[in-house]
């Protein structure tokens, strides 16, 4: 059962990364368009290819200044500029099992932006190895001090409350709630290896959110951690 866990989550994972591939070579992501207008090609696409209209968290797509708002923002829509920077967290349902998947892309030649969209993905590798090293003690709080001093590393801050939350069978959010403990927050002491409550182990979704204020930009990479 729990080796049929991970194969399901991971699986779902591989269609949520084929999606976001196909995302960039139908060349979805251009200047000129809104995020909600990129928001329901991206819904158009993933129907398209995999069937799916059903997400188990609000689609994002979140341009310029608005990258440096964490999820539970509601920014108004912007338009994608012809230099700019963007993310898109999306939390597609495959056969009832989640996934959830986040990229940040750069339109245009920035440097600064581009260097940003290698630090997050880079960022996001140390902090996996770290958790694999440390997984049978570490807690929700010491992950996440560790991820936001990863940021202040790469001279970045970290945008977000939390650095990631539980993945499962959908809908996970009805059945483990909004506590703390369901989230790598600085508040969880519990340790991210504790089983759920029927003594199934748990999987982890890993963010990665690097932000500079005073440049009004900001970087997103989120993914299954297994």
């Amino acid at each position: 059962m729990i080796k049929n866990q991970i194969t399901q989550l991971i699986e779902a994972e591989k269609k949520a990364a084929h999606l976001f591939q196909m995302i960039e070579s139908r060349g979805l992501i251009k200047s000129g368009i809104t995020e909600k207008e990129l928001n329901k090609s991206v819904y158009a696409l993933a129907e398209e290819l995999y069937g799916i209209r059903k997400y188990w968290h609000k689609r994002i797509v979140r341009a310029g200044k608005n990258t440096l708002l964490p999820y539970r923002e509601n920014p108004p829509d912007l338009i994608l500029q012809e230099d700019d920077i963007l993310f898109l967290d999306f939390g597609p349902v495959f056969e009832e099992w989640e996934a959830d998947f986040g990229r940040t892309y750069v339109i245009g030649d920035n440097p600064k932006k581009k260097q940003l969209v290698c630090d997050i993905a880079e960022a996001w590798k140390k902090g996996k190895e770290f958790f694999l090293t440390h997984q049978e003690t570490i807690t929700g709080a010491q992950f996440y001090d560790y991820t936001s001093k990863l940021a202040k590393s790469y001279n970045w801050s970290y945008g977000n409350e939390h650095c990631g939350h539980l993945i499962g069978n959908f809908p996970h959010e009805k059945i483990q709630g909004e506590e703390v403990t369901n989230y790598i927050h600085p508040d969880n002491h519990t340790p991210m290896s504790a089983k759920d409550r029927h003594g199934n182990p748990r999987h982890w979704i890993y963010e990665i959110h690097f932000i500079d204020e005073e440049e009004e930009t900001g970087g997103f990479y989120e993914q299954l951690m297994v």
